[in-house]
């Protein structure tokens, strides 16, 4: 082990700018194509502080589009940089998989000279937490955070022998690998759940002629729903980012770890949660987000709180009804005919959650059906907390071995 603030004898301390062999940035092309088969369009939003890129959110511009914008076309390594906004900092790694690409603006571009360092050991370095602060840090001009092609090139980087840089980069690439097979795993078992879900219940729908011992409710009526709270922003006491307090859950926080909920980025004080009269939502709850971003669903692992735009379905004492069958009914229903336009809806009021109509199956088929789709729901949640802890050693591990801190035996 040696001190941080120390640098190991044969490793040297460059600024990005001396190791790249360009930085560039794309443009917004004027019309995106709906073939699937052609070039991928790769945008800010699909990029993440995890690293990886995500395909999902992917769209497409053609063959003819991407030669116009000979500038921005990716290759193999190159490494991406979200360079404005709430996604600053985020990065990607280009792989083969992702090519024919380009990108926009937003997006930096950075080709690195393979001499002096490795493509994956940069792409690591910047998912560094201190390198994310550091260019959250920089002052901005514009109402929006950013940074340019300038203050990129300035951050200071501890380069090892190219080995090494290799070494660091497989451990790091092990612990993604290893992610990546149990999120892959989780799409498959939710895919999986979801159609048993359309094979027994699909055919279903409200007004419909009902099977003996089944009907129609209200979310209000059967489950218990509370509405979460925020304390006055600018009283921050009341908030923390560190492991401290309750886990309170905003709708930034549903949807990253896919059905289950772990983390939140944000926690309140024991004192706030009294002063504020905040509600604590039980293990094992349903959430749905009904403001800004609607339709979010996730489900509580422990108690957890959460702030005004999420409401939670708490099961009832003596209701049969489970949070596996909530949370699938409210996957397929469409929250856009909600709305009092036929525009995408923003926003819901929990007196429309409450008296949303769903339809519920005679207790012994849900019973049935509770057999089969909870130990696939045990899975995904036993994989999600292998993703939470495989994600916490590696994001431990990233700065101790980009700072020289800990060593990779060559």
């Amino acid at each position: 082990m040696i001190n941080e603030s120390n640098m190991p004898k044969e490793w040297i301390e460059k600024t990005l700018g001396e190791v790249v062999e360009r930085i560039t940035k794309g443009t917004t092309p004027k019309t995106f194509s709906v073939n699937e088969n052609d070039v991928n369009y790769i945008k800010s939003d699909a990029l993440n502080y995890g690293g990886f890129l995500d395909k999902n959110k992917f769209v497409k511009i053609t063959q003819e589009v991407n030669d116009e914008l000979k500038r921005s076309q990716l290759n193999i390594d190159d490494v991406l940089l979200s360079m404005a906004g709430e996604y600053l900092g985020k990065t990607g790694l280009v792989k083969d998989e992702h090519l024919p690409a380009n990108t926009n603006q937003a997006v930096a571009i950075i080709t690195v000279d393979k001499n002096i360092i490795y493509p994956i050991f940069l792409w690591y370095n910047l998912r560094d937490t201190n390198t994310v602060k550091y260019f959250k840090s920089i002052p901005s001009q514009s109402a929006q955070p950013n940074i340019n092609f300038q203050e990129i090139k300035t951050l200071s980087i501890k380069i090892p022998p190219i080995p090494e840089q290799k070494s660091i980069a497989a451990i790091l690439t092990s612990f993604d690998e290893k992610i990546e097979l149990l999120q892959a795993q989780n799409k498959t078992l939710e895919e999986l759940a979801q159609t048993i879900f359309t094979e027994w219940f699909g055919k279903y729908e409200m007004g419909d002629e009902l099977p003996e011992g089944w009907r129609e409710g209200k979310l209000g009526d059967e489950f218990d729903i509370t509405i979460g709270r925020t304390p006055p922003r600018i009283e921050q006491e009341w908030f923390s980012d560190t492991p401290t307090g309750k886990k309170w859950i905003s709708i930034k926080d549903m949807g990253n770890s896919g059905v289950f909920i772990f983390d939140t980025s944000e926690y309140l004080t024991d004192e706030a949660i009294s002063k504020f009269n905040i509600p604590i939502i039980p293990e094992n709850t349903t959430l749905l987000s009904f403001k800004m971003t609607v339709g979010k669903l996730a489900i509580t692992t422990e108690e957890m709180l959460s702030n005004e735009a999420i409401a939670h379905l708490k099961i009832k004492r003596d209701s049969y009804l489970t949070s596996e069958y909530i949370y699938l009914y409210l996957q397929n229903l469409d929250f856009n005919s909600l709305g009092s336009t036929s525009s995408i809806v923003t926003a819901i009021n929990s007196t429309i959650i409450k008296k949303l109509d769903f339809v519920i199956p005679q207790e012994n088929i849900l019973k049935d059906f509770q057999e089969i789709i909870h130990p696939i729901f045990d899975k995904i949640k036993t994989n999600t907390e292998q993703i939470q802890t495989l994600t916490k050693t590696r994001d431990e591990l990233l700065p101790k071995l980009m700072s020289g801190e800990i060593r990779v035996k060559m």
